[in-house]
């Protein structure tokens, strides 16, 4: 079988329980409609993945909240059987996780409610993050979603033109994300994490 880096692996399309079986053990991979897709992790994608990481639990021990980063679980939408994402970064509300019934067997999540906070570093199936993740995650619930889009693969109507390193948060309001895109040495503004003191290129460069 060849896989295609970033894009949908060419084969018949998988439920959750035939993907699970075939690439539940590595963490590379996602579901998308029945289509796997390889996320590609690059030295570079893991290190902004990381820094991101790295911010984020020094402000959930400053809050002093029942949360914890998970990099790279499995996100299986209840009323998906054919979806599951594995975002790059997700913050989990731990006391939420009474809820899901696969998570004391697997690092499987299923309800949108467990989880605050998402991040995904685009890699080259981008459309995947801009457009479908927007999407769901929006009717997930999940009140904050990153695009770290460091690498500038995205279209000129996500990124600018000419395409610059960009990082865009979604943040939902009325069921619906609203979107502000920061560059360079504009700092970024996070309603999840207001104490954060990042700029737009600290997290797009890993904070080189």
């Amino acid at each position: 079988m060849t896989i295609a880096i970033g894009q949908p692996i060419q084969q018949k399309p998988l439920n959750f329980d035939e993907f699970l079986a075939c690439y539940g053990g590595d963490n590379r991979y996602e579901l998308i409609d029945g289509e796997v897709f390889d996320l590609e992790p690059t030295g570079q994608h893991e290190e902004v993945a990381a820094f991101i990481i790295a911010k984020i639990c020094v402000q959930i021990d400053g809050i002093g909240l029942p949360w914890f980063v998970l990099q790279r679980g499995l996100l299986r939408p209840s009323n998906m059987d054919m979806t599951a994402f594995r975002p790059d970064v997700a913050v989990v509300d731990r006391n939420e996780l009474t809820k899901e019934l696969l998570w004391s067997d697997q690092s499987i999540l299923t309800l949108g409610n467990s989880i605050k906070f998402v991040a995904e570093v685009v890699s080259s199936n981008w459309q995947n993050d801009y457009a479908r993740k927007v999407e769901d995650y929006a009717v997930l619930g999940i009140p904050e979603y990153w695009i770290a889009d460091y690498p500038r693969l995205g279209g000129t109507q996500h990124i600018g033109k000419p395409k610059q390193p960009t990082l865009s948060i979604c943040t939902l309001v009325n069921g619906e994300y609203e979107i502000q895109q920061f560059r360079g040495n504009q700092s970024i503004l996070s309603l999840t994490f207001p104490d954060l003191k990042l700029t737009a290129e600290q997290v797009l460069r890993a904070g080189r």
